[in-house]
């Protein structure tokens, strides 16, 4: 007996050795603090790329010019090139390394250049917005104007990345990588092009994911700096460091302190969301009645759902009442809930009485109607087309006799539309390959003549436009 419990207790004792020699070796896999550097080495690897000037300066500048060229053309591989090269993350960085071990000298500086990197940048993309001959409002990046809980995390994380591999001694690729991931530069683009259009939406929403980025990434460089354990800087001046530190401290918990305001409503907005977009899916469900399109949305503090029906209507007020009470359970209590049924008439008013057969007559007649508006005008707009294809035909050999010196002519009927307004306007255009160019009088003869012909009065000519595809080419 006495040796079964020697036996069992040698056994015990081999297996705790293993678990530990296990929990050491797992340790050893995931202890970052054998890779690091020297404080010192990380300090001048930090304060160096905190400062904008030189060098730096132009290259953020350059970054901001392709990446608000990126968002021109709609081009995600030029937009993550932009986000290559900018040096943005360095005085974010510096300013965790500032707080971290209470280099006010440090932070002072970083909050400086961080300051002085967001105007220039603002003010560059405005100017590129400015001169820009033509932008798509189409971007998805664009519209990207508001951070979700996953541009919160994709911050916090990519900032703790940031500050190791600046620890590391191999440091790798990773800073590419997080200044992919965290997305600095689209956002103050897109600043820049509200500031440009004076369109407040664009600018406040993208500055405000912006600005959650930055500072969830100077969290975590914050918190990184802790971890490893630096040294605080010592200060000769105790009672004037001491002052310094209360300021900063004050500054920086008033910044956390409304990120993290600003990130409970979003969470909350996301959450809402969330919740009503399952509740239309799951519980507005109908035999003879389908869900069209529904729109949830928060606005001035309140919470709303737009939801569209087509098919068979349904008593207003009962189906207002059911709803509104599955909304309580739900945890949508207080929400707005906007039903409509059917579609508008020419009078704007929806069709939803209790005679169904009535009123699938009116629909289809409303919706025949439509149909028909419709084509009448796609047909006005092709015979336009078609004169102007024909008569560009039939008057080259005219134009040839009148002006030799061009080449080719090509006549369209085009649709200009502003991207600031609503504003439409049809462009009856000339394209003219005159490589010997005109003079003002022939341009003035060639407008009137194809005036004439055309029976139109206001032409827009443009001489040897730049890679126009000429069939003489």
């Amino acid at each position: 007996m006495t040796d079964n419990t020697e036996t069992d207790g040698r056994t015990l004792t081999t297996f705790r050795k293993r678990m530990r020699a296990m929990g050491d070796e797992i340790k050893s896999y995931l202890n970052p603090m054998a890779d690091l550097e020297s404080q010192k080495d990380i300090e001048e690897s930090i304060r160096s790329g905190v400062s904008f000037k030189g060098s730096q300066l132009l290259i953020l500048i350059f970054a901001i010019f392709i990446a608000s060229l990126g968002l021109n053309t709609d081009s995600i591989p030029v937009i993550i090139g932009a986000m290559l090269i900018s040096p943005l993350m360095g005085p974010i960085i510096g300013m965790g390394l500032g707080i971290g071990i209470r280099d006010f000298t440090l932070l002072k500086r970083s909050l400086k250049n961080i300051t002085a990197a967001i105007i220039g940048s603002l003010l560059t993309s405005a100017l590129y917005f400015l001169i820009s001959p033509q932008y798509e409002g189409s971007s998805q990046l664009l519209a990207r104007t508001s951070p979700s809980i996953y541009d919160v995390l994709i911050a916090l994380f990519g900032g703790a990345a940031g500050i190791l591999s600046i620890a590391a001694k191999n440091k790798g690729q990773v800073m590419p990588g997080v200044a992919i991931a965290t997305s600095l530069m689209p956002p103050l683009c897109t600043a820049g092009y509200g500031l440009a259009t004076l369109q407040m939406k664009f600018f406040l929403g993208a500055f405000y994911l912006f600005f959650t980025n930055m500072m969830f990434i100077f969290v975590a460089s914050w918190i990184g700096v802790k971890v490893f354990g630096f040294k605080n800087v010592v200060y000769q001046d105790a009672a004037r460091a001491r002052k310094v530190k209360t300021i900063v401290y004050i500054i920086v918990t008033a910044m956390i302190g409304l990120s993290a305001y600003l990130t409970v409503i979003m969470i909350q907005n996301n959450i809402f969301i969330e919740r009503a977009t399952r509740f239309v899916e799951n519980e507005m469900v109908f035999p003879n009645t389908q869900v069209l399109n529904s729109k949830e949305y928060v606005a001035g503090g309140k919470r709303y759902i737009d939801v569209t029906l087509i098919g068979e209507a349904l008593p207003k007020d009962s189906l207002q009442l059911v709803m509104i009470n599955k909304m309580d359970s739900c945890g949508l209590g207080g929400t707005i809930l906007n039903i409509k049924q059917g579609f508008a008439l020419n009078n704007n008013e929806a069709l939803d009485n209790d005679d169904t057969e009535s009123q699938f007559y009116h629909l289809m007649q409303a919706e025949l109607s439509r149909k028909q508006t419709e084509v009448d005008s796609l047909q006005s707009i092709i015979a336009m087309s078609q004169m102007f294809s024909d008569e560009s035909r039939r008057i080259a050999p005219e134009v040839k006799v009148l002006f030799p010196n061009i080449r080719d002519i090509a006549l369209s009927q085009m649709v200009a539309t502003s991207t600031g307004s609503e504003s439409v306007d049809t462009v009856n255009m000339i394209f003219v390959n005159a490589p010997a160019g005109l003079s003002a009088a022939e341009r003035k003869k060639l407008t009137d003549y194809i005036g004439v012909r055309l029976k139109e009065e206001h032409l827009h000519l443009t001489l040897n436009p730049a890679n126009f595809p000429w069939p003489s080419k």
